[in-house]
């Protein structure tokens, strides 16, 4: 398995668990109110977000194979950044809003119910829940460093459906708490070495080349970037061997940034929120 398919998996794990939450919740509450024969249309909301991600997916390559040079440097640099900020929303609108999570789609689900139209109601509503978070994990899946990153895509997804149906299926407790703090780690480390790539790209392409700043260290000879032990802490922390100035300034202005961030009523309501939001129904 290639340190790109060491990345990709933990965001399909972690991304696809937050699908099969949403996707597991509808379904067990439409279970437990006796509407057991609307969950058809849940089921063709999921897999029609995840036609709309994979072709997502799909665009952001087809884009990329037509560039090169100075236009594949800010292309790619721009994709970071957006994924940099995606991921970086993700992580503080679970921390705030998780513990929600059930509530919100199960008032969903009565509404639908109540208004009549289940049919489309309920394929909106998963579907409007799971696209955002495909679209994001084939946005962050095409920034991510590293190439072959199918095989680790495709297991981190399957681990993630095995999860949702120990939980609603078979209604086993499964310790996600620990999972989404240990998780919630890795990807504000993976963010951070996005943003410092970012600054990279955009210096090769000339944008920053200004600012660039003098080569800082190599460890080349001990750390290649390109191999081993290296190559995966490139691809889930952003590490580079041989760092300009404006790749660490980026890297270390990322974590300030979100250490900001925490301070504000954006994110003190969280205390437990993820927590809440994984216990089984």
């Amino acid at each position: 398995m290639s340190a790109g398919d060491i990345s990709a998996l933990v965001l399909s794990l972690r991304e696809g668990i937050e699908m099969a939450l949403v996707v597991g919740i509808v379904v067990a509450y439409l279970g437990q109110i006796g509407a057991k024969g609307a969950r058809k249309w849940v089921w063709a909301g999921a897999v029609a977000a995840a036609g709309v991600s994979l072709l997502a997916l799909g665009i952001l390559n087809a884009l990329n194979a037509e560039f090169e040079g100075t236009t594949e440097q800010i292309f790619e640099g721009t994709t970071m950044l957006l994924a940099t900020f995606f991921l970086t929303w993700m992580v503080f609108w679970m921390l705030r809003n998780a513990r929600y999570l059930k509530s919100e789609l199960q008032r969903g689900v009565e509404d639908v119910l109540a208004r009549g139209g289940v049919a489309w109601g309920l394929f909106l509503l998963v579907f409007f829940a799971v696209v955002r978070e495909g679209v994001e994990l084939a946005l962050l899946l095409f920034a991510a460093p590293g190439e072959g990153k199918l095989v680790g895509s495709v297991i981190g997804l399957a681990l993630a459906i095995g999860v949702g149906v120990l939980i609603y299926a078979f209604g086993r407790r499964v310790d996600l708490r620990t999972f989404f703090r240990v998780t919630t780690v890795i990807l504000i480390l993976f963010a951070a070495g996005l943003f410092s790539h970012a600054a990279h790209e955009f210096a090769e392409a000339g944008l920053l080349a200004p600012i660039e700043g003098p080569l800082l260290w190599t460890t080349r000879e001990w750390l290649p970037e390109d191999s081993g032990l290296g190559s995966i802490l490139r691809a889930l922390l952003g590490y580079a061997e041989s760092p300009h100035a404006i790749e660490v300034v980026a890297y270390v202005s990322y974590f300030v940034g979100v250490w900001l961030l925490s301070k504000t009523n954006f994110i003190r309501p969280a205390v437990r929120a993820t927590a809440d939001a994984t216990r089984t129904v």
